[in-house]
């Protein structure tokens, strides 16, 4: 969500520290002549560890819950010594509001009697108007001695146009109703701020002259706090403004009581301003225990802004765990508990359809046993879905006495527009899978609906399951309507409304598995919609550049000419668009849909994209490819491609604005802009809306998926996969155009319509943010006006006003069009608690924003209202046949479905192609969320301590190894790892690095001296000792058969290292294979053959290639992990050489970087170590130069 409540206690912080550091937004000039000065800010923060009173663990939870309050007062009291010396004033902070009124509010008490005030109700659980709730969290401050007549009540809001600044000269607990007595004053968007003047005379005018120029003063501070920091929300009552004290010239200024929201998207922006006034250091903390210093590490320069839960409904680790979830991703995932008792559970996909289910739910009377809101979509990985399902099932089948009754867990969704729901499907699987236990013991019944891209295979995976676990599980697809589920899992049977109006025995539940799409197009039938086909036929478009080959692959096309179109239409089959961002996924499903409608160029001209350099990127058109342009701003595309009039926007939150202001200066050739993103900052949606407006630019979203017009043009991922636009038919126009807030729900409305009417004629999804840049009334608007559009659908959602302005187009009749409306979140009446639901923009400011008095007001105006969102397809069905009777709408025939290529990887994805793989591996796979060793998955590598040896037992062995032979392993590394720079691979390796070589090329000349003759042994030793032992030769015979063949025995020798100066590598190789190996019989057998060959010379020890080679191999034989044949296929494929080399690699890059960091120059060899044998020099030989051998011949002859 945007918009957050904070404590008092930090706004406080915030002011105090910011008041006189935030640019103010006037000119100097115009500011007033008295400065005030910010009061001295001391206020405490009491925060109390309730979770104690819980603690079954404890033998006497309240006694051990009194001492931790005592404790805390006592710390509380070193930490502000004020607090011992002045009158106090001490409240509760946790977003309560009338805290006066409800007894809440201790005044001019010392600090004793603020402990015991404290010490009575902490703990405790308080009702305040309906909502419950224990008292945790205090704050303590001077308390300000002042007549009631100093008192004045100011409130800073945001709306769209605007900041609105409310004040009044009658401020405190008896306020009343401020927004009838409150004087205003507007600071519109993009405005210059009002003179100090303008503020008196608006504002000002009860308030006494001696008073006005420091209010002035303070108000321009405060508002320019609330400009830099992003509050959305701030109100001070009361707000004591004292004269001046003997001897001062200025007014005093205490803010006394404090609410305020900030607008948690544009932390990135203002987290380090809202850290910094928070910091220890610049809120006078003293560190008298060194807490400061060992704290955990922050990113900014203070702790980081804390939004507490509204009162009455504690923040649980369970929510506090996927709030964290959520933030570590671009997914969106959302819990609230609203009831741990409840009986009913919900697992819902999509902002706008975890709303629809909450509605559908109270509606039939379960309100009371809802248990959780919440919502996971924008494509979440298989772990964070399997980690977000675990969390749910956790919470449903905690309680130790299961409810009689059983519980429901209701798996919904909309239709997605591009998450794999196989895949999220998986990680719900797996959660499932694991509580399969609870599930059964507390009789859980599960139904699912879900649609979207490969629903299918996550649909099948999930009926089987029940099959597979014993549990109950109903599942049901797109056909069914989106909350059907809801009563056939509450009331055991279906609401009777779920009836499909239209026959559909044309359409296929899954297009692509009926068959592989054929690649061209018949032109037997006619558009259900012949007036926009016409047009197309005579706007001039420039046919494809025809190919010579039909074999070439590549499709070329030609800039079409442009042409005018009334206002009201955005799109038609020759709009173009620019693509910002490198979005190749959304750019081919936005291709795939123009090759399906037949157009005749794509809609994308190019992409930009300006973190790399311009150039060509291939795409498919049908079955063949084509080339987009890909430039790396703005400015050059534009040039290129005249006739692109649209951009979609996939910027981020942080750089949206940025980029979208930019666009605005190309505003006499771009005319719609569509922000995808999410979480942009409120204030800077603000500024993009009303710079657009000014410019004549359409803005859809931010947060939206975009929208469509079937047969003509779609923005990005809308309307899903191409199946999911086959049934719905949005591959041509229909006669029903609808505006919505949520994306997700946009789909569910292709689908209703498309089942209901003769489809869709255009869909535009705005966006669920609280200032959408285009409103419900803008396209409503559009759509009245275009005659081809008939009837118009609306689905709003609690929280805004813009609804209203749809009744009253209604009723001044700029609206004659039938319209069927429906606002989501009629459940919110019913939760005691403020619940923020899955949009930024969808929770109720005021009655004046509830789903129900939205909907009241549209139907009063004359919309037709359903009952319930259930009973829309309904009334949607009503209003088309009574239009067609009335001969408006002339159904068509129904083309032929359009077919096109699926990529192959999708095909694949689905199971419906097949081929033989290039390579095959069987050690790891990094297909899945997370990595895979020999099916061991990465997370557990750590979990469980493996170390590198167990690493390596799964990579080279594919199976976990005993403990003693991991360690084995690591051992051979450190031990080959190096022995010195004089053998032949360390030598190489530095001779490399000291010729300036990299540090692959240094370390492969050192690898390559590898072989029999150093460090290569060990295959050659293992081979010749398993040899001879399976044989059954004595040492004695073994010795002599090498002998008698001319042959070394690799394995035995050293060149510094004898008897009497053993080797204490081989020494400690030994002691640990008799200590741990159930069996050491190779070893054995190498030490009797040292027995003979030392004998003959001293030095012809079992060296530590033999030691290794023969240790390694009782390893094998004797673990009991491998089998005789693995054993001896391991020995002969290089296993052993393979940790030689491994080992030595450490020693190798080890030298290289000592040599680097020496800095050693190039080595040349000295002469005097080198023996030079050349003509002339060599004794014992005579040359003969070829003069005299030719002299001797001519005399010869």
């Amino acid at each position: 969500m945007s918009a957050k409540a904070i404590r008092e206690y930090d706004g406080k912080l915030l002011l105090a520290y910011w008041l006189l550091r935030s640019p103010v937004l006037f000119e100097e000039n115009q500011s007033s002549t008295s400065k005030f000065l910010p009061p001295t800010s001391k206020v405490a923060s009491i925060t109390f560890d309730t979770s104690i009173l819980q603690d079954t663990t404890l033998s006497n939870p309240q006694t051990a819950f009194d001492d931790h309050v005592q404790q805390v007062l006592n710390i509380l009291e070193q930490v502000h010594p004020w607090l011992l010396t002045e009158k106090l004033v001490a409240k509760p902070d946790q977003l309560i509001k009338r805290r006066g009124k409800s007894g809440l509010l201790l005044l001019n008490a010392d600090w004793q009697q603020v402990k015991e005030w404290i010490i009575a109700r902490c703990g405790k659980e308080v009702q305040v108007d309906k909502v419950t709730g224990v008292l945790k969290n205090f704050l303590v401050e001077p308390f300000v001695p002042h007549p009631s007549n100093t008192e004045y009540y100011i409130n800073i809001n945001s709306v769209r146009d605007g900041d609105y600044i409310l004040f009044t000269h009658e401020g405190g607990i008896e306020v009343g109703d401020v927004d009838a007595k409150a004087l205003k004053l507007l600071i519109q968007v993009n405005k210059p701020y009002p003179t100090c003047q303008e503020i008196k005379d608006t504002l000002l005018i009860n308030v006494p002259d001696s008073k006005k120029d420091v209010l002035v003063d303070f108000i321009s501070h405060l508002y320019a706090i609330y400009v830099d920091l992003h509050f959305t929300y701030l109100e001070i009552n009361p707000l004591v403004v004292l004269d001046p004290a003997p001897g001062e010239d200025v007014p005093k200024i205490y803010y006394l009581d404090l609410a305020a929201k900030l607008d948690q998207t544009a932390e990135f922006e203002s987290g380090p301003k809202w850290a910094i006034a928070r910091s220890p250091k610049n809120i006078g903390i003293p560190d008298i225990y060194g807490a400061i210093k060992s704290a955990k590490s922050q990113i900014d320069q203070g702790p980081p802004m804390e939004f507490p839960a509204p009162f009455g409904r504690e923040s649980t680790k369970e929510e506090a765990y996927i709030q964290e979830l959520d933030s570590k991703t671009g997914a969106s995932l959302k819990l609230t508990i609203l009831n741990k008792e409840g009986r009913i559970w919900t697992m819902v996909a999509g902002g706008g359809a975890s709303v629809v289910y909450s509605d559908a739910i109270a509606a039939l009377g379960f309100a009371n046993e809802l248990a959780n809101y919440g919502e996971y979509s924008g494509a979440p990985t298989e772990t964070q879905t399997y980690e977000y399902a675990k969390t749910i099932l956790d919470l449903m089948t905690r309680q130790s006495v299961p409810d009689p009754r059983g519980k429901i867990l209701i798996i919904g969704g909309g239709i997605a527009n591009f998450t794999n729901v196989g895949i999220t499907f998986k990680g719900l699987i797996r959660a499932l899978e694991e509580f399969k236990i609870p599930l059964i013991t507390h009789n859980v019944k599960i139904f699912v609906r879900r649609g979207g891209p490969n629903y299918q295979e996550g649909l099948k995976a999930i009926r089987q399951l029940g099959d597979d676990i014993g549990v109950e599980i109903n599942v049901y697809g797109p056909e069914t309507h989106i909350t059907e589920i809801v009563p056939l899992a509450l009331l055991g049977r279906g609401s009777g409304l779920d009836t499909d109006f239209n026959d559909i025995s044309d359409k296929s539940s899954n297009y692509f598995n009926d068959k592989l799409p054929e690649t061209t197009y018949t032109k037997k039938s006619t558009e259900v919609n012949s007036d926009t086909t016409v047009k197309s036929k005579e706007n001039g478009s420039l046919p494809t550049t025809p190919i010579a080959d039909p074999r070439e692959r590549m499709t070329y096309f030609e800039n079409p000419t442009t042409q005018e179109r009334p206002w009201y239409i955005s799109f038609t089959k020759d709009t173009r668009a620019f693509v910002y961002g490198m979005q190749s996924r959304a750019v081919q499903g936005m291709l795939d849909f123009d090759y399906m409608c037949k157009r005749e160029v794509p809609s994308v001209a190019a992409m930009i994209y300006p973190f790399g350099g311009s150039h060509l990127q291939k795409f498919y058109w049908g079955t063949k490819e084509t080339l987009l342009n890909v430039f790396n701003n703005l400015e050059e595309a534009i040039s290129k491609f005249p006739e692109v009039d649209t951009i979609v926007n996939f910027a981020s939150s942080r750089s949206v604005y940025d980029s979208t202001r930019e666009f605005f200066k190309y505003n006499n050739q771009i005319k719609t802009i569509a922000i995808i993103a999410e979480g942009v900052p409120e204030r800077y949606a603000r500024q993009i809306l009303h710079e657009a407006k000014e410019k004549n630019v359409l803005i859809i979203g931010p947060a939206t998926v975009g929208g469509i017009k079937p047969g003509c043009f779609k923005i990005g991922n809308t309307g899903g996969m191409m199946d999911n636009i086959i049934a719905s038919k949005l591959y041509r126009p229909g006669s029903v155009s609808y505006v919505s807030k949520s994306g997700g729900m946009s789909n569910e409305l292709n689908n209703i319509i498309s089942r209901t009417t003769n489809g869709v004629y255009e869909g535009v999804a705005i966006g669920g943010d609280r200032y959408p840049g285009s409103t419900f009334i803008d396209h409503l608007l559009r759509f009245e006006n275009d005659p081809n559009c008939k009837i118009l659908v609306l689905l709003g959602e609690v929280g805004g006003v813009e609804e209203y302005r749809v009744s009253e187009a209604i009723k001044d009749g700029r609206i004659k069009k039938p319209l069927i409306a429906w606002c989501i979140g009629t459940c919110a009446m019913m939760f005691s608690t403020e619940v923020q639901f899955g949009h930024a923009g969808a929770m109720a400011q005021s009655d004046l924003e509830t789903a129900h008095a939205k909907n009241v007001a549209l139907k009063n105006a004359g919309a037709i209202v359903p009952d319930t969102f259930e009973k829309l397809p309904l009334a949607l069905h009503q209003v088309y046949q009574k239009l067609v009777s009335e001969g408006v709408i002339i159904p068509t025939p129904e083309p032929e479905v359009p077919k096109v290529p699926i990529d192959y990887s999708w095909a694949q994805e689905l199971g419906l192609v097949r081929k033989p793989a290039s390579f095959m591996s069987t050690i790891c796979d990094d297909r899945g969320q997370e990595l895979l060793y020999a099916g061991m998955r990465i997370s557990d590598v750590f979990k469980e301590n493996i170390g590198i040896g167990g690493v390596l037992s799964l990579l080279w062995f594919k199976r976990r190894l005993p403990d003693y032979a991991c360690r084995f392993i690591e051992m051979i590394l450190m031990l080959t790892a190096d022995h010195g720079p004089a053998v032949s691979g360390a030598h190489n390796t530095i001779v490399t690095a000291r010729a300036g070589k990299d540090l692959i090329s240094s370390l492969c000349s050192g690898l390559l001296t590898i072989g029999d003759r150093f460090g290569g042994a060990l295959d050659g030793a293992a081979e010749m000792f398993t040899s001879a032992y399976d044989k059954s030769l004595t040492p004695r015979e073994f010795v002599n058969s090498m002998r008698r063949q001319n042959k070394l025995i690799l394995g035995i020798g050293h060149k510094v290292k004898s008897r009497n100066n053993p080797d204490f590598r081989v020494e400690i190789i030994k002691d640990f294979a008799r200590k741990n190996f159930p069996s050491t019989k190779l070893l054995d057998y190498a030490l009797a053959v040292e027995e003979i060959t030392t004998a003959k010379k001293d030095s012809l020890i079992l060296n530590l290639d033999g030691a290794i080679a023969v240790c390694f191999v009782d390893m094998l034989r004797e673990s009991g992990a491998f089998s005789r044949e693995e054993a001896e296929e391991y020995i002969k494929i290089g296993t052993l050489n393979g940790l030689f080399v491994l080992g030595r690699s450490i020693g190798f890059t080890g030298h290289y970087l000592d040599q680097r960091r020496l800095k050693q120059g190039l080595y040349r060899h000295p002469w005097d170590d080198i023996s030079y044998l050349v003509p002339g020099v060599e004794t014992g030989r005579t040359f003969v130069s070829q003069d005299k051998v030719a002299e001797k011949t001519d005399k010869s002859v």
